[in-house]
């Protein structure tokens, strides 16, 4: 659970950059790519990481600009990536003009469950991690370059004048 502002925005601010260079490296054809026709493809799922910075604070007293349907799935991967652009930066703004660190303590009904504010931002993060691991599964499988997140990826270990590891 977050205690801070300041100590969510730093996070976030990493997170989000992360999801950002994800959601930059899709392509229009990328956002089909599925592993069955059961599962979401990765357009789906990226659309949803959008949506879902407005889907889960929607039962908070935060006001913002920011998609909050995750469906029908827009085909530009170009679009995507600057609505979660547009969506985070808005979500910020509110943070900072909104809440305070008290507000990061009241309580809110999430799920079926009395959260406190700090532990819902603390579940946004996870969540969006979540489905970025998703997301760069089917990247691979779509042919895409996944850049690296908590470290490089194996296209980039040469960048660090480092040798891949073994496959």
């Amino acid at each position: 659970m977050f205690q801070t502002l300041d100590h969510f925005l730093k996070s976030w601010e990493f997170e989000a950059d992360a999801t950002q260079k994800l959601l930059n490296s899709l392509t229009d054809e990328s956002l089909k790519q599925e592993i069955t026709s059961q599962n979401w493809t990765l357009g789906r799922i990226a659309w949803h990481t959008v949506a879902a910075i407005r889907i889960i604070t929607s039962n908070t007293n935060l006001t913002f600009h920011a998609p909050a349907e995750d469906y029908p799935v827009p085909s530009s991967a170009q679009f995507i990536a600057d609505s979660y652009h547009q969506a985070s930066n808005a979500f910020v703004q509110a943070l900072k003009d909104q809440w305070t660190d008290h507000t990061l303590q009241e309580r809110i009904n999430f799920i079926g469950q009395q959260l406190p504010n700090g532990s819902l931002l603390m579940f946004l993060i996870q969540h969006q991690n979540h489905h970025r691991g998703q997301m760069t599964v089917l990247m691979r499988q779509a042919g895409l370059t996944v850049p690296g997140i908590y470290g490089p990826a194996k296209e980039e270990w040469t960048k660090f004048g480092l040798e891949a590891p073994k496959m």
